[in-house]
């Protein structure tokens, strides 16, 4: 049986973009939307040419692959009320960044408001006990205007989606998710901050 793959010239619907980047809806909206890629509008259908996809998808696997300078390593203050995904995203942000991990937003605000403390980025549960994600984005935000922050979630909604991106989240995770998409997004979130 041949498998029938585009060619560069080609264009995809929206369902066939689902299945060749691998990522959700809401996602394709993102990246819409932030321009890094390229759609047609046809009627109420979008239209994606392959081979503007496959250089976002290599500007990825770019930014993937080159770790930080080793001699100034990001420091990313993590912040999930599970354990598991806790240590699943600190060994994944481990090999290109120096990690401090809090279980809750109560203990991440006492962190962010330590007079020593300088972090880079901020990536947090949306769904949490007591200071949810998005309360701990708000303050971290008056602490460190130009701290980025990454939102994760398995509970996503509409409502909650709109309301990190109404608060200028660098990111917004949906669980599950693997280490070349979290990589990523913390890439971008960095290459963002200003210096």
């Amino acid at each position: 049986m041949a498998l029938n793959l585009p060619t560069d010239d080609s264009f995809l619907t929206t369902e066939e973009v689902l299945a060749y980047l691998n990522v959700n809806l809401r996602t394709v909206y993102r990246l819409i939307k932030a321009g890094s890629i390229p759609a047609i509008r046809v009627g109420r259908q979008w239209r994606f040419r392959k081979r503007d996809l496959d250089k976002w998808l290599d500007s990825q696997r770019i930014s993937d692959a080159k770790p930080p300078a080793a001699q100034a390593r990001s420091r990313v203050l993590l912040v999930d009320d599970e354990e598991s995904i806790r240590r699943l995203l600190s060994r994944m942000l481990e090999s290109a960044y120096d990690v401090e991990v809090a279980a809750d937003g109560e203990t991440a605000m006492r962190l962010l408001r330590q007079p020593d403390a300088h972090y880079d980025l901020l990536i947090s549960d949306l769904n949490m006990p007591g200071i949810d994600g998005l309360m701990l984005i708000r303050e971290a935000q008056r602490i460190d205007p130009a701290l980025p922050a990454i939102v994760i979630t398995g509970y996503s909604s509409e409502s909650s989606a709109i309301a990190a991106l109404n608060l200028g989240v660098a990111g917004y995770l949906t669980k599950p998710f693997g280490t070349a998409q979290v990589l990523a997004a913390a890439a971008k979130a960095l290459g963002a901050r200003p210096a």
